[in-house]
């Protein structure tokens, strides 16, 4: 892949074929950012699963980076006051039908189990823009104020893709090195808590960080740090 002069010159500053600690590896992502705005840090483990099998869950990052979250939770009854108390930014049934029409003015959707029948339905519209409640991920559940307590904290969804790793936003190259540290390390860790059962030692293969722009960074990192 042919890169840019900006990219090029950022790579040469260091020796990106070696693996670095953490840490390190986080100061040479800020080092390299070029970009004229504030690049986002992304980690990128890749997992060794085996066929057809993935990985998803979902953790809260003890640094938080984004805006917090319009969550709309679809319910009803008791549930909807419950829900909105909770910090909802939306709440009840008749979202549906504004969702079935188009309207997607929130970031991540929650629903209790007995919606579940007719949420299935937005599958056209919430499955292809990743925002279908799935229990896997605690959003389909009838404890609603806690899922909308911890969705507002900034709990977030990790996925090993068809190639078996695992791609998201860790931080802001604004933020301290340190900060950017304890979320990967925070990420390391969830993601070796899901190993299968029976799954020998090399479960994670490789972890590298990088900006949003910018190359990316071996790290050197150890199966139950």
């Amino acid at each position: 892949m042919k890169h840019g002069k900006k990219y090029n010159a950022a790579a040469a500053k260091y020796d990106l074929t070696k693996k670095y600690d953490v840490n390190s590896a986080c100061k040479m992502v800020q080092d390299m950012k070029y970009a004229g705005f504030d690049e986002t840090v992304e980690a990128h483990v890749a997992l060794r699963l085996e066929k057809n099998a993935t990985v998803r869950d979902t953790l809260v990052f003890p640094n938080q980076f984004r805006g917090e979250k319009k969550v709309l939770v679809f319910c009803k009854g008791d549930k909807v006051q419950e829900a909105l108390d909770a910090g909802a930014a939306y709440a009840g049934e008749e979202y549906i039908e504004k969702v079935k029409g188009g309207w997607l003015e929130f970031d991540v959707a929650v629903a209790t189990p007995d919606m579940m029948k007719d949420v299935g339905r937005l599958g056209m519209v919430l499955g292809r823009k990743g925002l279908m409640p799935n229990p896997k991920t605690g959003t389909v559940t009838p404890n609603v104020a806690q899922a909308v307590a911890e969705l507002k904290k900034g709990r977030t969804e990790f996925r090993a893709d068809k190639a078996g790793v695992v791609h998201i936003a860790v931080g802001k190259c604004s933020m301290d090195a340190d900060k950017i540290v304890e979320n990967i390390n925070t990420l390391v860790a969830e993601i070796g808590r899901k190993k299968p059962a029976g799954t020998s030692a090399g479960f994670i293969q490789s972890v590298s960080v990088s900006s949003s722009m910018g190359p990316g960074v071996w790290v050197d990192v150890k199966e139950g740090e």
